[in-house]
């Protein structure tokens, strides 16, 4: 008979990338794990040399300033829109409600939870809303774009329009694009942020395979990074972070070349994930989205493999899964997702 799940497991289903427990968890799996459960590029950017003085002395303002305006170029941004630069988005995401407080607010879901917890940590009413139009009648908004898990994609027209109308009531719209590197200018709202109403997070460490640097930014009007600055503080950003991200923001061939590679590989993965009876239910190039009647199962027999993926509490039936890039990560998962005839919907054989 086939093991259950065990009941901790459900600690590996609120975020990605939680290696620590799902060892303690699957005591027996294979070493080492493959960690699929987040959406952040395998191959990083290539740091290079980093100068002593990054690590040895206070970052100097003129150096944060660089690095705003590396950002400022790479995203698209126009005067006057402004960039502020943080120790990651997830820092930002949690500041966002206490400097910029909300009693009410909608988030266009089905989207992860971390923007909604932090909302709901300072006292607001968090509702859930199918459409974007509905966020016109919050105090503020939230669009995650592109949608994580989903991939699903929102016009940045028709969010300038949304920004617009909460702003004229002193509201505000987040727009979180922490994947939206993969996509492009075209789908950015940066390019056309409205003077007032809309803040947009970007993550660097996502496409860049460089989460741990742990750099994000935020983009709006002069004034709300302002407030934002001061409230991260001085030397957030550390000296490293700096120096990599001002390099790696200029870099314009590097990206282009890895969200090539990406768009290949997350190919290859949904035709993987088919061939074991997986449906397609959306993605990015950072990460896929599979449907699967028995994805509880499906998730506890790749554990047991020693492939971590990202399950969903709300949504039992959706798996995402990381892009893998070395030949034997593709041959392990490969081979875990076929392990006891993984290539009907309705799950195993027999």
């Amino acid at each position: 008979m086939r093991e259950t799940v065990p009941d901790g497991a459900r600690e590996l289903r609120y975020h990605g990338g939680n290696i620590n427990t799902a060892r303690r968890l699957f005591p027996d799996a294979p070493e080492p794990w493959i960690d699929l459960s987040t959406g952040i590029n395998p191959v990083p950017y290539p740091v290079g040399a980093i100068p002593p003085s990054a690590w040895t002395r206070l970052p100097a303002p003129a150096e944060l300033a660089e690095l705003e305006a590396a950002a400022h170029a790479a995203y698209g941004a126009e005067p006057p829109t402004g960039i502020a630069a943080a120790p990651g988005t997830q820092a930002l995401i949690q500041w966002l409600p206490r400097i910029f407080p909300a009693r009410r607010v909608g988030i266009l879901g089905f989207t992860y939870k971390e923007h909604e917890t932090s909302w709901r940590a300072t006292g607001a009413e968090v509702t859930a809303v199918s459409t974007l139009p509905e966020l016109a009648a919050f105090d503020a908004g939230v669009v995650v774009n592109p949608n994580n898990p989903d991939g699903r994609i929102v016009a940045p027209t028709d969010m300038a329009h949304i920004a617009g109308t909460l702003a004229r009531r002193g509201g505000r719209l987040i727009v979180d694009e922490a994947f939206i590197d993969v996509f492009g200018r075209h789908s950015s709202l940066i390019p056309r942020l409205p003077s007032a109403g809309a803040i947009v997070l970007r993550s660097f460490g996502k496409a860049y395979g460089l989460a741990g640097l742990r750099l994000g930014f935020a983009a709006g009007s002069s004034e709300d990074c302002a407030r934002l600055r001061d409230a991260i503080g001085p030397w957030a950003v550390s000296g490293p972070a700096i120096e990599i991200g001002r390099r790696a923001l200029a870099d314009e061939a590097w990206l282009a070349d890895a969200v090539a590679r990406l768009r290949q590989e997350a190919d290859r993965l949904d035709r993987l994930l088919q061939s074991a009876g997986c449906d397609i239910a959306g993605g990015t190039a950072l990460f896929r989205l599979a449907q699967h009647d028995a994805a509880p199962a499906l998730f506890e027999q790749l554990c047991r493999a020693g492939i971590l993926t990202r399950p969903f509490q709300a949504r039992p039936g959706l798996l995402r899964f990381g892009i893998p890039h070395a030949p034997a990560e593709w041959t392990r998962l490969e081979a875990a997702l076929h392990q006891g005839g993984w290539t009907y919907a309705s799950g195993p054989k027999g």
